[in-house]
């Protein structure tokens, strides 16, 4: 086991006050990962263009390709290989200790009905979930795509472009039936975390109907709880579960509100409207959604989120051909032709057709995706694991940081926990948080620190139980601006070395001498000594 799951995993999840606590009343943050494209494919994590950007428009393609039979064969097989137990085991031996399931209601419902299930496909979810209580993660039920569509978009396999859930009565009722049937079926699943009612409802240019969501959760709550008192309710915002202005009233009082957050600045001033309700209605908060960028945001954003207490999960587990998420499928080698053909161009002959397409299914398995360690190390913070001088802690002065010499200076970054401290700014642009950004900026590209003498930084990471190097080491990027400069590095108070600079170009120097580690929390302090320092980048490495 490890600190992040085993025991902490443990009975009903519930809200009290601003914590999670578990069935043995210990507060519990959830740190997890979601299920992207398994029960409602997204055309982006196959790599498709806007003619495939949806489960609809998918099973078309395929239908079109290889006949009726064979892409039901298809659909059975992929399902069954996209989550299995294996992604579940390495999920929990990583120290996560929580997935969430995105679900679409087609994918539950019998075609073209509104009130009639799909048994087989119920019973995948049954075996995940069995499987995440064997191995002891919390799972999350999404529904991700609702009968109409509550965004109107291709993330909800929208059939017209529009958020037909808000516009007719059937969707709705099918909808507050579907969490009855749901929560009737997994009411005394203790492994079951929560129930997420809707994801991402109603991006702003669908606006005009926000006042319908509230009173629709109020009814969903309403009929979960004629059948379910235990499991906790998750309520998303509106524009992508950014936009919390709908949150006028507490409707439950086991309760957890959600944020998404992509391809923006990971500090507090980006969160603290959510901060401020969490203050306000005194529930637990949980980032249900971020991802989609490369590792150096990660190793920010998700700091950003535990030092702010926030349950979060990183979306997503598993996709084609990436290296900004842990799993990635290899790509078939004629998967172009599909491609084309989306587009318009020629139509590859059934035998071809079925070859592309089966080779995909047989990379759908754990043991055939590339994986990808280090993007799990920057979520946890483990090492080995690099992380840019200016995601030091986000719990304040005289905790995360100490400055002497204050800064009047502001770019726009970290605003409210740290401009105190001087941010140097690349010659070309400030950093690049986008996605499709690359999987790192050039040194030029970034923001570094300047620290005046004394001066220091704190950083935390995670030693794994799992680890096997008792010894690692520090490198760090750095440089002094006017003459040579060093730091002092501590590891949880004992000073493990020095790192120097001679001037003003940039070295990647070692701390001499390698420190041992014990499993859990521990605590980097990086401090200036007698002369400015600029520094990018630390990174914490086994010695094996």
């Amino acid at each position: 086991m490890n600190r992040f799951n085993g025991n902490e995993v443990s009975g009903f999840l519930k809200a009290k006050g601003q914590k999670l606590i578990n069935g043995e009343g210990q507060e519990v943050l959830l740190r997890g990962v979601g299920f992207g494209s398994w029960l409602l494919p997204e055309g982006y994590m196959w790599r498709f263009p806007k003619q495939g950007d949806r489960p609809r428009r998918i099973e078309r393609m395929i239908y079109e390709l290889i006949g009726k039979e064979k892409s039901e064969q298809f659909w059975k097989i992929y399902y069954e290989r996209y989550v299995s137990e294996a992604d579940i085991r390495q999920i929990a031996a990583e120290g996560f200790n929580s997935v969430r399931v995105p679900i679409s209601a087609r994918f539950l419902l019998e075609e073209g009905q509104l009130d009639r299930y799909r048994e087989s496909h119920l019973q995948l979810i049954d075996q995940v979930i069995a499987w995440c209580k064997t191995y002891r993660l919390y799972v999350i039920l999404d529904l991700h795509g609702a009968p109409g569509g509550q965004t109107g978009t291709n993330i909800d396999d929208s059939e017209f472009d529009r958020p037909d859930l808000f516009t007719d009565e059937r969707n709705k009722r099918s909808t507050v039936d579907m969490w009855r049937m749901l929560a009737r079926r997994y009411k005394d699943e203790w492994i079951v975390a929560g129930y997420d009612l809707l994801n991402e409802p109603l991006p702003d240019w669908f606006s005009a109907y926000n006042d319908k969501v509230m009173p629709l959760y109020r009814d969903i709550v309403e009929a979960i709880r004629e059948v379910d008192d235990r499991h906790l309710i998750i309520l998303e915002g509106v524009h992508w579960s950014t936009d919390w202005s709908i949150f006028t009233e507490k409707i439950d009082d086991n309760l957890m509100l959600q944020f998404h957050k992509y391809w923006n600045n990971p500090d507090t001033e980006s969160i603290q409207g959510y901060l401020d309700k969490k203050e306000e209605w005194n529930v637990p908060i949980f980032m249900g959604e971020g991802g989609e960028n490369n590792k150096d945001w990660y190793a920010g954003a998700f700091r950003l989120f535990e030092d702010h207490d926030i349950s979060w999960n990183f979306w997503t587990w598993k996709k084609m051909d990436t290296d900004n998420s842990p799993c990635s499928i290899i790509k078939p080698t004629k998967w172009m032709q599909l491609i084309d053909y989306l587009e318009g161009g020629n139509k590859p002959d059934k035998e071809t057709a079925e070859s592309i397409l089966w080779e995909y299914l047989d990379n759908l398995t754990f043991d055939k995706c590339v994986y990808h360690p280090e993007v799990v190390h920057s979520l946890l913070r483990k090492p080995s694991v690099r992380i840019p001088a200016i995601f030091y802690g986000f719990k304040g002065e005289g905790v995360s940081y100490g400055v002497t010499n204050r800064s009047d200076q502001s770019i726009g970054f970290r605003i409210n926990d740290g401009t105190d401290l001087q941010f140097i700014e690349g010659s070309r642009m400030s950093p690049n948080f986008q996605h499709g950004g690359g999987e790192s900026w050039s040194a030029d590209e970034r923001l570094c620190i300047q620290l005046a003498a004394e001066d220091w930084l704190a950083y935390e990471i995670t030693n794994d139980t799992n680890s096997e190097s008792p010894f690692f080491t520090i490198d760090i990027r750095l440089s002094a601006p006017i003459e040579r400069g060093y730091l002092t590095v501590s590891v949880d108070g004992t000073t493990v070395g020095q790192a120097s600079a001679k001037g003003k170009p940039w070295e990647i120097v070692r701390v001499n001498g390698n420190f041992s580690l014990e499993p859990g929390l521990h605590r980097i302090v990086l401090k200036a000594m007698e002369n400015p320092v600029r520094i990018e980048w630390l990174e914490v490495k086994d010695t094996l």
